[in-house]
């Protein structure tokens, strides 16, 4: 049965995020307000990146544990990682892009030189529940 671990949310990024959101449907409405020709086709535009993205970034983020892989999601993104190839998991605070909304972060080596960084809310079950699913599938 999956188990889904949803990531943590750092403070400054989920304002920095809001700010975006917020910044972004008052563009569309000033725009909106403008009566110029194409005004409705680009706001609906504006709000829908501007405050779309970040919502669905910060609604979306989270990690499903499967028997033999562990997929992440964040928005329109995915990432598979088959149990079998993950050579290590280590703490992080590496700022990289990836699907985590904290710094405070679990560092998955895998694969031929790939690396994918998380943040779980509840790093400690993960990584239990990880390690018995990896000693599983073997």
């Amino acid at each position: 049965m999956p188990t889904v671990y949803r990531s943590k949310v750092d403070v400054w990024l989920f304002v920095v995020l809001a700010f975006a959101a917020l910044a972004s449907l008052y563009s569309a409405g000033q725009t909106m307000l403008s009566n110029t020709p194409g005004a409705i086709l680009i706001a609906s535009l504006v709000a829908a990146v501007g405050f779309g993205l970040p919502a669905w970034l910060l609604l979306s983020t989270r990690y499903t544990l499967e028997a033999s892989r562990l997929l992440a999601q964040s928005g329109p993104f995915k990432w598979v990682v088959p149990l079998a190839d993950i050579k290590s998991i280590t703490p992080s605070n590496n700022p990289l892009s990836s699907p985590a909304l904290s710094l405070d972060r679990l560092r998955i080596d895998y694969g031929k030189g790939r690396m994918l960084l998380i943040s779980p809310r509840d790093k400690e079950r993960f990584l239990s529940d990880i390690e018995a699913a990896r000693r599983a599938a073997s």
